[in-house]
């Protein structure tokens, strides 16, 4: 991709909007990372008409914007998908300012590593007796969606240790189904950012009706919960107790930190480890290397918490996994005041955008090989990519708004592959790794469908 424009201090470079534009609307994610690498990782401004934000994808440059100057750079309820975030979950965990600080107080321990350690078994578990109905589809070598299957592993582990089983697994796959179409009905609006609210597109409807399921499902839930919050760490029991400023919490505080939590426990697990299956396919080095250390490491099953720490590289893969397909795969700031960055000056009110997409396979960070998938570029010997690992490696961003799920991600991710990995085989009915889809977070643009069949020595419908 070209670039034009000043290279005069104070000025970025520019790709025009008639380059920009369509090569965004033909693939918004290829895009952000061709404009970064033709910058050499230089904040660039890019030309979308009405609008044209700075990306932002040198990693020091995204630390200033994330953690250093912070305060500077807050989500903004004028950018596109903040806008329609704040649509759904409303003012909590994922708020700004005083309201953010106190929900993320009161929500912060429940992923307490320690916490989360203990309840390793129990989701464990979980995912151990929801996995055995997946015998029957290998059995009779039935086509499965992954995805779906992946959500009801998630679920089932989830709504026991977070909710205490008062949200139903069928009732939280409803929640995820509504969750699949709140973020792929707003594509439109990401695709036109800054297209006003109060011009209807297409996505609208949809997103309007899911939120509502969600609320249907939850808000009853919560009443009850206040009605008898008992003494549990569960979050509906944590959010019945809480208080703010002496008070207890209103409805609409608990159902937003309440909503947000469901999210934030839920999506990042499905999402990402969606697209293990493909890569796997498609590197099959790095598949038998994963089958033998689940062998070694955890043999028939069940998973158990001891396996975690001897599943390295389970690890090493899941770390790649992230870093090629990071669930939060755009990250709007909006300035709230004047700025330097880079050398450019950032105007007031200007949207800034940071990628974890881009930045994650930029040649300039990660080497000639930034596009392949390679686990061991996070071994630990491999000194040479220690500085890209830890200054261009943000999959649950940075700062004060990094997200509190990564422990969880990681406990729950190796639980779910390994349990798989120790029963089944997989095999695509198409090998090939789908291209991303529009979407709030980093969807296949199909389903990956598979077939399984039960390795020899697990033991089928085990956990009972």
């Amino acid at each position: 991709m070209g670039a034009q424009g000043a290279r005069t201090a104070g000025r970025p470079m520019t790709v025009p909007v008639w380059r920009a534009l369509p090569n965004f609307l033909r693939d918004a994610h290829q895009s952000l990372v061709d404009a970064g690498e033709a910058a050499g990782g230089r904040v660039v401004r890019l030309g979308f008409g009405v609008s044209s934000p700075y990306l932002v994808t040198d990693p020091d440059h995204v630390r200033q914007v994330l953690q250093d100057r912070a305060t500077n750079y807050p989500r903004g309820d004028d950018t596109a998908l903040w806008r329609s975030v704040r649509k759904l979950v409303g003012d909590g965990i994922l708020a700004e300012g005083d309201t953010w600080l106190a929900s993320r107080k009161t929500l912060a321990p429940l992923f307490r590593r320690g916490r989360i350690d203990v309840m390793v078994d129990t989701m464990a578990k979980a995912i151990d007796e929801a996995t055995d109905r997946l015998d029957g589809a290998a059995e009779a070598g039935r086509v499965v969606d992954i995805g779906a299957e992946l959500s009801r592993l998630v679920c089932a582990a989830i709504m026991r240790v977070f909710f205490d089983s008062r949200v139903s697994v069928d009732d939280a796959l409803r929640i995820m189904a509504a969750q699949e179409e709140i973020v792929t009905s707003m594509a439109p609006r990401l695709l036109a950012p800054f297209t006003p609210w109060w011009i209807p597109m297409p996505g609208d409807r949809r997103f309007h009706r899911a939120v509502q399921t969600i609320d249907g499902i939850l808000l009853p839930v919560l009443r009850a919960a206040v009605q008898q919050p008992g003494d549990g760490d569960d979050v509906l029991s944590t959010l019945a107790r809480a208080q703010r400023d002496g008070q207890p919490l209103s409805e609409r505080q608990m159902r937003d930190d309440l909503v947000s939590m469901v999210a934030v426990t839920t999506e990042t697990s499905y999402v990402v480890l969606t697209w293990l299956w493909p890569v796997l396919a498609n590197h099959p080095d790095v598949a038998e290397r994963l089958y033998a250390e689940v062998d070694q490491v955890v043999g028939a099953g069940p998973v158990r918490a001891e396996h975690l720490r001897q599943l390295t590289y389970t690890q090493l893969v899941l770390n790649e996994l992230l870093r090629l397909y990071p669930a939060g795969w755009i990250v709007p700031r909006r300035a709230s005041a004047p700025d330097v960055l880079g050398g450019v000056r950032i105007e007031r009110g200007a949207t800034v955008i940071l990628s974890p997409y881009a930045t994650q396979r930029m040649r300039a960070y990660w080497g000639p090989t930034a596009e392949s998938f390679d686990p061991e570029r996070f071994a630990p010997d491999r000194h040479e990519v220690e500085t890209a690992r830890r200054n261009a490696y943000y999959p649950f961003g940075l700062g004060m708004h990094r997200c509190l799920g990564e422990h969880l991600f990681n406990v729950e991710a190796l639980l779910i592959v390994a349990t798989l990995v120790s029963r089944f085989r997989f095999a695509l009915t198409d090998p090939t790794v789908p291209a991303p889809r529009v979407a709030a977070s980093l969807r296949p643009r199909r389903q990956v469908e598979l077939t399984l069949s039960r390795r020899d020595h697990a033991v089928p419908g085990r956990s009972n």
